[in-house]
């Protein structure tokens, strides 16, 4: 079960824009876009975990960091 959370493109960039162009933008893809059914003995976090987490299966499990938070999601572009 492998797959990349975070995919990467190239956008256009104009030489009349007056911004300063942003080479690499990237978004996110949540799990369950992987997985085309649910297998048998995935992993599972504790009752009290996953009523934090919002789900009961460890794989299905995607944190949101805002933009900002580059200690805890790594630095985006």
């Amino acid at each position: 079960m492998k797959h990349t959370r975070f995919k990467m493109y190239h956008p256009y960039v104009s030489p009349f824009d007056p911004c300063p162009p942003m080479k690499v933008k990237t978004y996110s893809t949540p799990p369950h876009l992987y997985i085309g059914f649910q297998p048998p003995n995935l992993p599972q976090f504790s009752p009290f975990e996953a009523l934090q987490k919002g789900t009961l299966w460890k794989y299905f499990y995607d944190p949101y960091y805002s933009p900002y938070e580059t200690a805890k999601g790594g630095s985006r572009e």
